[in-house]
Order: C-alpha cells, then structure tokens, then sequence
C-alpha cells in the first residue's frame, strides 16, 4: 500500500471547497433538519444544506425550478414491485407535477417537490422499501445490474442477491454517508449480455470463468469517457466479491485524492499509482490473495428492445415499454404497477436505457391492447428504441441544451426523413461534457456545447460515432465538432441515409461502422455528412458517399484527394486527371479542367472545393479536411 500512500501524500498540500463544506457539519445533521425546514418554509434551508448536505440522501435543489426539489430514488438494479411503483406514482402525481425522470443508472427522480412535501413523500417511499440514501454527491451511488437477472436465459449467475449484500455494507452506515473523495459507481453482472453499460464505473464484478468455474472479474477506475479496465482479479464467490468491495471502498476513503474534484475519482488514484499497484492494495487490505483474472463472459450485445420483448426462463416474457428521453409520469408509474399486477408476476425491471419492462408475462397481447401503450410504445422507430438523453437545462444546472426534446426531436426527423423498417441504433444524449447521458458509448453519440451561428451563440452538439457496448466497450469518437443543433439533424440524416443503403439484411448500426466506417478517418467521415447535407440542401443530386473498398488507408491527405476525384466524376462523368498513383496525378503537367465548363451551372462553392482538393500544382492543393469545410457549411455564409 506504499505506493497508494506516497500518491495520496503528494496530492494532500490542499483541499477542495467541498471538502473544507464537509467538514463544517454532518450531512445527518442537516437531514435531521429536514421536518424543521418543512414546516418553516424554504428559506429556513440553510445554503450549504441545498448545495451538499442534503443531497446525501437524495434531495436536490435544482435553481432550475425555484423552491423546488428533485428526490434521486436508489432502485437496487433496477428492480420494483408493483407496490413501490404505485406509489412512487402517487407521489409524483400528488407532489411533483406528475412528473418523474428515468435514468441511466436504472434509477428513478421526482422532481416539482416542495421542501413541505418531503417527509410525507420520504415517509410513503420508505413504507414500501425504497429510499434515496447516498444517491447524490461523495457517496456509493445506486448499484446497477443486468434487469433480467435471475430470469433471462443468458443469466449465469444470478448476482441480485450478491448486489444487495453489497449495498449492505454502505446503505444508511454513518462511516459511509459522504465520507469519499467523489461519487462512486458500482456494477455488477452474472449475465453473458452487457445490458448495465458494466465497464462504465469505478468499480465492475463482470462474469468470467476461471479453471472451469464461473466467478466475476473485477474492473476499476471506469467513468464518464473512460472504460474501467481489467484489476486482474478472479472472484470465485459471493463472499470474495463483498471482501474485494469493502477493500476498494476502506482504500479510495483514505487514500483517495480531495484537492482537484476533476481528478478526485478512483480512476485518478489508479492512473497515479497502476493497476499492479492497485492490485497489491486490493488483496493486502482484504487479507486475501485473489486469484488472477479468468477470462471475461459478458461481451453480447441485446436485442430485446428491438423486439419488444425477452423471453424468460419460466415461459414468461418480460414486455418492453418505450420511455422517449426518459419522460414519464406519476400516473403512468401507477399504471404501470396495475398492468404489472393484473398481466404479469407483479414486478417492474428498469433498464439503463430509461425504459423499462413488464415481468412475467405469458399473455401478451391483450396487455398490448391497453391504451397504456398508445402512450408508451412497446415497439417504436429504431431511432426511439435506443434512445437515452439525460436531464439538459430544464433540470440540471450543468446542462448546456434542453437536450431530452432535443433527443426526441432527432428521433422524430430521422424516422419521418430515413423510415427504417428494421435495424437498430443506439443515439445517446448528454447535455454537457458531464455525460450522464452515456454518449461515448452510443452508436451516434450527442455532447451539449454552444455553437455560433452568424457569430451568434447558441445550442449546439458535438457528434460522435462508433460507441460501443460489445466485448468490453467501446467510446466513440467525435466526428463533427460544435455543430448548431438546427443542424444537427442533417448531418445525422447524412450517416443513416448510408446506413440505410450499405446495411446487410439485419445489420445494426454498430456493424456498418464496423465494416465501413471505421475504414475511414473521422474527419472523412464527419465531413462527408456535410457534404451530403450541404448536396441535399442544394437540391444537387448525386450518387456518392462511403464504400465498401476503400484504398486510402486511413491516411487523411489520400482521403481528400480521393473524395475530390471521384466527385469530380460523379458530376461530370469525366476524371480530373487522365492517370493516378498513390492517390496524385501521374502527369504532373496535366492541367485540371475548369469544371464550370464541363458542368455549367455547378454550385461555385462545390467550384472552388474541388479546385483546391484537385489543383494542378500539388503544393497548393487541400490536403486536410478542415481546410475544405467552409465550403460545405450549411451556415455562416
């Protein structure tokens, strides 16, 4: 543990300001208060009891919505009874503007509360089992899981049981209420599918077999932007899961950095000290030598939204239900909690893409047949299936765009402009670079930034492509950088009309990138959604995008070249130049052809593009993107 020491040393010269708030009082103190502050009113809240103490169990101030709180629900992975969920219904209707937010984590928030509502409203959900201990600032947030766990057919080991033993060892213990450096997330999975974003936490139990014996590799130091990787540490059981967690947990609250809150999480001691270094650590303080990594299990992908349903073990299915951006309300929760008494086994399974699912089924299609789901489709458009947008300025003071009507709208232009009968892609939202909208790990990611639009700021989005759930995930990369959002959706229409053109019968998006996009460099492929969109908007018509064989190498300067000659050719049936090696022109005294002459009539601005990409002295030609990007700007002109 010596290099743990000597890290946390080097980084204790200072503190941050939240810590310094920390040590001003308890966050039970401040919770204790909370009876006092509903019967005196809001402005009895004192201003460090809003901005942390209370958000260690849950309670959110959101200036957003002036006197009014969000309640941050901790749903063990994602279960719920028909019970809870009437009545977490009740509440939302009752109190909070019928409103509640499913998130990402498969967790649920109310929001619209007054600070009079809270105790009755804490007092019905503790009634019922549920609580919202721990789910905000420097603690062990909820714990996800696989939703199907124990039920699905791919489930191994069935790990629910094993993620409350864990919960146990935090969950309303005083040593562990805002006693960490930063937030903490925990994962686990006894599941051959990734349906949890898994290897997206600080601290991962992923299946694994090991000498013929299934068990759980343990991954570290995963967050926003960055996958956990391997501790190489085999658990062969329930106990030496539990003994590992409490040794990562005793070892992050001690030696865990509290100067930089950007580089306070786990992910950062670990980048200081190694993963070997962790190991030893891991082991030393547990007083076990765990055994080495076997080899990892959960590396599928899942299809049950596309299909509205997953067939379960007993005979059963569990019934998919659509929740655009995670919008929901109180009165459709209650509903929700009657379909699942009156059609199934009387449980809810939240997913982490903020939808859910009706358990236990074996009639489906009178259920289908309940207006419930003329509201929340069981199958939507491929762009729905997917889609994950978290709470964006309405909600959130980090929030740079709306972002969850923003995602909706998206998904409503793609299904009207590119219908996709079937197919698959994941489109992930976040409204700023926080990611709580996972989307480094979409298919077509979205990051809320400003973006100028005739020197005008105003809301935009970076682009992402190629995210990944598979094998042991994936972040994409960004391909188009601060893109106004009125924009945005030509773009993306650009990707999907190739999509829809190039896909093999049944391929997901994720294995048309794979098979076509990746062969490109993302700024090819983030310039050629331009293109097209900036081509479509002009009303120019002409067969080009990706291809299948591609020559280039991934070399930008080839890319360019490439790209012009071959438009060049589209447009005028005519090659710029008479032969090429090496992606130039063999003759060097060949003189290129003013295309206006070929082509009279041709946008200039497609011109002098293809002048510059294709230009008869080598040195002045283009030979980055960037360069040629003005050309193609659906704006700023």
């Amino acid at each position: 543990m010596k290099a743990l020491e000597e890290a946390y040393i080097a980084r204790s010269k200072k503190v941050n300001k939240i810590e310094k708030v920390k040590d001003s009082k308890t966050p039970q103190e401040a919770y204790a208060m909370l009876d006092t502050y509903a019967q005196n009113g809001f402005e009895s809240v004192p201003e460090e009891d809003k901005s942390y103490f209370l958000k260690c169990f849950g309670i959110y101030y959101r200036p957003a919505t002036p006197e009014k709180f969000m309640l941050k629900l901790r749903i063990p992975g994602g279960f719920m009874s028909a019970e809870q969920a009437k009545v977490i219904g009740s509440c939302a209707q009752e109190f909070g503007q019928d409103y509640i937010d499913l998130t990402t984590r498969q967790q649920c928030e109310l929001r619209y509360l007054s600070i009079e509502s809270l105790p009755v409203i804490i007092q019905r959900l503790e009634a019922v089992g549920i609580n919202a201990y721990q789910t905000g600032v420097d603690n062990i947030r909820g714990i996800v899981a696989d939703p199907f766990d124990d039920l699905a057919f791919d489930n191994v080991l069935p790990s629910h049981k094993t993620l409350l033993k864990l919960q146990d060892v935090f969950l309303k213990k005083d040593e562990w209420i805002s006693t960490l450096p930063r937030k903490f997330n925990t994962s686990i999975t006894g599941n051959l599918s990734n349906r949890c974003n898994v290897y997206g936490n600080d601290c991962c139990f992923v299946l694994a077999q090991k000498d013929g014996m299934f068990g759980y590799n343990l991954y570290l130091g995963g967050r926003v932007g960055v996958i956990a990787k391997k501790a190489d540490i085999f658990l062969k059981d329930e106990s030496e899961v539990v003994a590992a967690f409490m040794s990562i947990l005793d070892l992050f609250k001690r030696f865990g950095f509290r100067d930089n809150r950007n580089k306070n999480r786990l992910h950062f001691l670990i980048e200081a000290v190694g993963m070997d270094a962790m190991r030893k650590a891991i082991c030393e303080n547990a007083g076990i030598e765990f055994a080495t990594a076997g080899e990892t299990m959960t590396k599928m992908d899942y299809v049950e939204p596309d299909h509205g349903k997953i067939q379960l073990r007993d005979g059963s299915v569990g019934v998919h239900v659509v929740v655009p951006s995670g919008i929901f309300k109180g009165s459709a929760m209650l509903r929700a909690g009657e379909l699942a008494e009156s059609y199934g086994n009387g449980e809810l399974r939240f997913d982490m893409e903020q939808s859910f699912y009706i358990m236990g089924v074996k009639n489906l299609e009178p259920l289908l047949q309940e207006d419930f789901f003329e509201a929340y489709k069981n199958i939507h458009t491929p762009y729905f299936n997917h889609l994950i947008a978290c709470a964006g300025t309405d909600h959130c003071p980090f929030g740079v765009i709306e972002n969850k009507n923003d995602a909706i709208a998206m998904a409503k232009y793609l299904s009207e402009k590119v219908a996709l009968e079937s197919g698959r892609v994941r489109m992930y939202w976040s409204a700023c670079v926080k990611g709580c909208g996972i989307h480094g790990l979409g298919d077509i990611g979205f990051e809320g930034c400003k973006a100028k639009v005739e020197g005008v700021n105003g809301s935009g989005v970076h682009i992402l492509l190629g995210g990944k759930l598979m094998g042991e995930s994936t972040e994409g990369h960004t391909v188009i950088k601060s893109a106004p959002l009125e924009y945005a959706k030509y773009y993306v229409e650009s990707i999907m009309l190739e999509y829809k053109k190039l896909r093999k019968d049944g391929e997901h998006f994720e294995g048309f990138y794979d098979r076509i996009l990746k062969n490109y460099t993302h700024a090819n492929i983030g310039f050629m959604m331009m293109l097209q969109a900036y081509m479509r908007a002009k009303n120019i018509e002409v067969d080009f995008g990706f291809y299948e064989r591609v020559l280039t190498g991934k070399n930008e300067e080839f890319e360019v070249f490439e790209l012009g000659r071959k438009l060049f050719y589209q447009l005028t049936k005519k090659e710029p130049y008479s032969a090429y090696e090496r992606f130039t022109n063999v003759n060097k005294r060949e003189k290129l052809e003013d295309i206006r002459k070929l082509l009279p009539g041709i946008d200039e601005n497609l011109a002098e593009m293809l002048e510059l990409i294709l230009h008869s002295e080598e040195n002045r030609r283009a030979v980055v993107f960037s360069e040629i990007m003005p050309f193609v700007m659906l704006y700023n002109k």
